[in-house]
């Protein structure tokens, strides 16, 4: 059960990117690769603010979450509105979000350098027992936090007014606008959202991994399968393939050797790609043209 629990603490991490792929995807129809960079700046946000400022840590999340929303704000205002304004179609977006990602991870490399920072847990004590299985305390505190918000997500986009509407903006950006719906605001607001859920939880994410500038390249690739397993678009489908990406992981590393793990998980996107493409929380629906 221990293999489990360490399963799952790590996808987290890759569910908590889905979190932010699908933020944006769900409101401006745009895929964000820079979202996984997003949750490796936070790491350092973190650092910076819990060693170097030695701010309280309600101060620190607070700090994170702030610097990163205005970051990923930035984000949209120069690698995507402009296409999006243009063209208004989302797919020339691919390449300047990832664009942007490795320009972040270059900026981070100058500011705090190569080598990995160690963040002290937040939420400290010894491992914890639970069903038979021992799971550190800080590692819970991501995992519960994760799923709290993919389903407080989920519950926000397809029950509240403002939810619909950010369904709707993906659906045809033209054709909210012609009913009303502020689709500018919004997809700011989809970015500010995604980056704030990934600075609010850069502490915990920081304490797992340490603050590295290499953390979001690995991130960002499992954080991809993630939302292709559970069905882009949807977000318990992200918290479904980030979970499950944990757990093969884990039960890869510990029973097949530690060089097979990605080998599993690829294995298991390509088997989703070749039965179920459309994900396992997506449906496909025909369309008369």
């Amino acid at each position: 059960m221990t293999t489990v629990w360490a399963g799952l603490a790590t996808g987290a991490l890759y569910s908590l990117v889905a979190i932010g792929y699908n933020v944006v995807l769900l409101t401006s129809g745009v895929f964000n690769f820079a979202n996984a960079q997003l949750v490796m700046l936070s790491t350092f946000v973190a650092y910076l603010g819990l060693h170097t400022l030695g701010l309280p840590v309600p101060i620190a999340m607070l700090l994170g979450a702030v610097a990163v929303a205005a970051v990923a704000m930035v984000l949209e205002r120069v690698a995507v509105r402009p296409l999006l304004t243009k063209s208004g179609d989302g797919h020339g977006t691919l390449i300047t979000t990832i664009g942007f990602g490795v320009l972040l991870a270059g900026l981070v490399k100058l500011i705090w350098g190569t080598d990995p920072l160690r963040v002290e847990p937040v939420v400290s004590g010894e491992p914890v027992s639970i069903l038979g299985g021992t799971v550190q305390p800080n590692d819970l505190v991501l995992i519960v936090l994760v799923l709290a918000m993919g389903c407080g997500l989920h519950w926000w986009s397809r029950t509240t007014r403002h939810g619909l509407a950010s369904l709707a903006s993906a659906e045809n950006r033209n054709a909210a606008m012609l009913r009303g719906i502020n689709t500018r605001g919004l997809g700011v607001a989809a970015f500010a959202v995604a980056g704030a859920a990934a600075g609010l939880l850069g502490i915990f994410v920081a304490t797992r991994t340490y603050a590295i500038a290499s953390l979001g390249d690995g991130l960002a690739m499992f954080g991809f399968v993630a939302i292709a397993i559970g069905g882009a678009g949807s977000q318990l489908g992200g918290l479904l393939g980030g979970f499950t990406i944990g757990l093969i992981y884990s039960f890869s590393a510990r029973y097949l050797g530690s060089e097979y793990p990605q080998i599993a998980v690829f294995f298991l996107f390509l088997l989703i790609l070749l039965v179920r493409p459309q994900g396992l929380f997506t449906r496909t629906v025909e369309r008369a043209v």
